[in-house]
């Protein structure tokens, strides 16, 4: 048995760990991460739509979700899908999506995503102060194609106001004047000014280096087959022991956390992104096109287009048909982008780690004194990194944490 005096062990070196390691370290804390792919390899934050977005206040499990998730079973290139299998965590995940998705459960995560996501944007704007990752603060267009979304997500930006945040209804005119450079085929829009977007990929690496800067290790192709209360062993028998474990395992999360004695449901949401180089257009702010649930983000002198929710477990296959779904509507929307720029572009695919209420868990795990999990984000795994690595050294150092985390307690479904 390995043993390291003061070493914080974090299973996991996505986005969520590794914001954990930085701010640990930057506490002068002794940490290893460790990551099951290989240096440089996949995950689920390196490719994604690179998006910070306070003008997610509502989460995934809302009223409406389900009665049109049904009616996209039938459609093969539909934005949310879950895939039939024989899986009783797949059920009882459905089952209390399905109690959640009401508008109760959005009032009362309302404030708190708020809260979260404008803290975790002040967090990333001191990080652009210490390395570049492309941090754009221009905010981001919902656009909408047809006149009823754009009446529900007019409505959505009057909760928005009332939450205080910046938001402006827009008109095809005031789209143009936001941004000039593109041409859209919408109805409308809004506008969420503190939204913000950057290369994801670059702000990973270099957060890493700034975390191993401030003595924080990495060891990579490192897989945990079970997490006990200040130890970790590896899949090959390899027991490493720590004064606290951090699990921030992403989509696998689960799986580790039935070593604890403690149930923390979840499964792996599968989205895709494709990177055009030299797109026929070049969009100055971030998009979310509303009926197709698809996310445009410009990257430098690149374009990212990411969309679709399926449910999947972890497989990262890739299915053509949504891939095609997600193109038609980014040419629909923006026509200056052809689909033969598509053609032979790398379809990239990660799993987002979905809870059943569509809430992170950060906290300690009851009855483990030296254990914390930190994951569950789902599609605010980017956005919200920042905010988490704070709250959980926070929690490392006895503070009381500065944004209150009993709606994200780790046993709540147990």
């Amino acid at each position: 048995m390995g043993a390291v005096k003061e070493r914080i062990i974090i299973v996991g070196g996505g986005v969520i760990g590794t914001c954990c390691a930085y701010y640990l370290a930057r506490e002068g804390r002794d940490v290893l991460v460790l990551e099951r792919e290989e240096e440089g390899g996949d995950n689920c934050s390196r490719e994604n739509a690179g998006m910070v977005v306070p003008s997610h206040f509502t989460p995934l499990a809302a009223p409406g979700v389900v009665t049109q998730g049904l009616k996209w079973l039938l459609d093969a290139e539909s934005p949310f899908y879950v895939r039939p299998r024989l899986s009783l965590d797949l059920a009882r995940w459905g089952l209390s999506f399905i109690l959640h998705a009401n508008s109760r459960h959005v009032a009362g995560s309302a404030e708190l995503l708020r809260d979260l996501q404008l803290a975790s944007r002040e967090l990333f704007k001191d990080l652009a102060e210490e390395f570049d990752f492309g941090l754009q603060r221009r905010g981001l267009l919902m656009l909408c194609e047809s006149g009823e979304l754009l009446r529900e997500e007019e409505a959505l930006a009057e909760r928005a106001k009332a939450l205080g945040l910046r938001v402006e209804v827009c008109d095809p005119d005031r789209l143009r004047e936001l941004d000039p450079d593109v041409e859209m085929q919408v109805r409308g829009g809004i506008w969420y000014e503190q939204d913000c977007h950057l290369n994801p990929g670059r702000f990973l690496r270099g957060l890493k280096e700034v975390a191993v800067q401030k003595g924080a290790e990495f060891r990579y192709d490192c897989r945990v087959r079970e997490v006990g209360d200040g130890t970790v062993v590896l899949e090959g028998g390899e027991e490493l022991t720590g004064t606290e474990v951090i699990v921030a395992g992403g989509a696998w999360m689960a799986e580790l956390s039935r070593s604890l004695g403690t149930r923390v449901p979840l499964q792996g949401g599968k989205g895709y992104s494709m990177t055009l180089e030299n797109p026929g257009a070049r969009p100055g702010l971030c998009s979310l096109l509303g009926e197709a649930k698809v996310a445009v983000t410009p990257m430098g002198d690149s374009l990212r287009v990411a969309g679709t929710m399926e449910i999947c477990g972890n497989d990262l296959s890739i299915n053509e048909r949504r891939v095609q779904g997600i193109i038609k509507a980014a040419c629909r929307v923006f026509p200056e982008l052809t689909p033969g720029e598509f053609e032979g572009v790398k379809r990239w695919s990660g799993l987002r780690p979905c809870s059943p209420d569509g809430l992170p868990y950060v906290g300690r795990v009851r009855g483990r004194d030296r254990v914390l999990v930190a994951g569950g984000h789902a599609m605010l795994g980017l956005s919200l990194g920042p905010i988490t690595g704070k709250l959980v050294t926070e929690l490392v150092e006895g503070k009381g944490p500065t944004i209150p985390v009993e709606q994200l307690a780790v046993d709540r479904f147990s």
